[in-house]
């Protein structure tokens, strides 16, 4: 709080620099998470969440493996459409709170989306394709190549879809993070109320 006294004996206290600067960083935190970037990366990861559990739905009519038995696309699938519906309303209710649960949401996809990823890798890798066993009749292949490579078909695309969100997830944490940072600085000076400015005029003596 800073005092001026003028030459007429006009004392005017003026308003706190630290909480103006306070009040333009909340603002700037405003005008940063409604530019769009938040809202377009969570519709981003709600679209990839509904796409990863639509497109996992041939693989429960193939040989259950780890993938399967794990439920890793429906679990993974859900995490992406919470952590996107998250981002999503941060861009309507812009919060500190909001703010602090959108970023643990999406470090969470991040490290769920990692484990996923692993774990697709492992599965492809130790159920390879089936080489195709041509029978005598009508010269096609038997049926579990066609399973196999249907499975491995999807759960390639499964992959990918993991890898993306993997990137979206992680691009959403660092921008995140950076402006919680740049407003967690000036937040201590926010909690005493800020002053107003008053004018305070000399007594009349005459």
């Amino acid at each position: 709080m800073a005092v001026s006294v003028s030459r007429d004996l006009t004392v005017r206290v003026l308003e706190d620099p630290n909480t103006l600067k306070l009040a333009e960083r909340q603002q700037a935190l405003k005008i940063a998470i409604q530019k769009g970037e938040p809202k377009c990366l969570g519709v981003s990861q709600v679209m990839l969440g509904l796409m990863v559990m639509s497109y996992s739905i041939p693989l429960l009519f193939t040989e259950f493996t780890e993938v399967v038995a794990l439920g890793v696309p429906w679990w993974s699938g859900l995490m992406f459409i919470t952590a996107g519906a998250v981002s999503i309303f941060l861009d309507k209710h812009c919060t500190m709170k909001i703010l602090q649960l959108c970023l643990t949401m999406s470090m969470v996809s991040v490290m769920l989306s990692v484990v996923a990823v692993i774990i697709y890798s492992v599965d492809m890798n130790k159920n390879p394709e089936e080489p195709c066993m041509k029978t005598t009749e009508d010269k096609r292949c038997d049926e579990k190549h066609y399973e196999t490579r249907l499975s491995r078909g999807v759960k390639s695309s499964l992959l990918v879809f993991t890898v993306a969100q993997t990137v979206i997830a992680a691009i959403l944490c660092v921008l995140l993070f950076r402006q919680r940072r740049s407003f967690v600085s000036y937040t201590p000076l926010g909690q005493a109320a800020p002053p107003t400015s008053t004018l305070l005029t000399s007594p009349d003596l005459n």
